[in-house]
């Protein structure tokens, strides 16, 4: 059973510049009209925080490593947002293992990309029922629209291409 159900926690905010996190108030909490809703700002020294999540859990002040760490993390996207009842999924524990993590991501973002390079487009009726068949699940990551429409190879070329760069962009974040 989701513990949201049982009883309603608040969303953790970290400050890494004080390697401080508080609890907010929920929106329920917060009266209609009042200022800084959507923002939180550390009570210390006034900068935003970070919205972690629900199921963030914080390091010690002193544990540099985690909160450089965690930084990392947030800056590629990755937080603890879940209602606690399915987590948030592998989180690496490091920074070397987070570009491990997202190196491998990478990697089966260029296996994608080589099925759009050697891919043979259907032209007949035939061709594009046995495509459709055979990789349904390809097509599919690329256009929802995919039994009605051709997915050509350039569209499934742009489509890994930008995921490549996003995930090379995160990468370069980390390090």
């Amino acid at each position: 059973m989701c513990r949201y159900a049982m009883t309603a926690y608040k969303p953790h905010y970290a400050c890494f510049n004080c390697r401080k996190t508080f609890k907010r108030r929920l929106m329920g909490d917060i009266k209609k009209g009042e200022k800084s809703v959507f923002e939180a700002k550390c009570p210390e020294c006034g900068e935003l925080m970070a919205n972690m999540g629900l199921d963030f859990e914080s390091p010690k002040k002193d544990d540099l490593k985690k909160w450089e760490h965690l930084k990392s993390l947030y800056s590629v996207g990755i937080t603890f947002h879940s209602c606690g009842c399915s987590g948030p999924g592998y989180i690496p524990n490091s920074k070397e293992k987070l570009i491990e993590y997202f190196e491998e991501i990478k990697k089966t973002y260029l296996k994608n990309m080589e099925f759009w390079r050697n891919r043979v487009e259907p032209s007949t009726k035939k061709e594009k029922e046995q495509d459709y068949n055979r990789n349904w699940s390809k097509l599919g990551e690329i256009s929802s629209n995919y039994k009605k429409e051709i997915v050509t190879n350039q569209k499934g070329l742009d489509y890994w291409h930008q995921k490549i760069k996003e995930i090379e962009e995160k990468i370069n974040l980390i390090k």
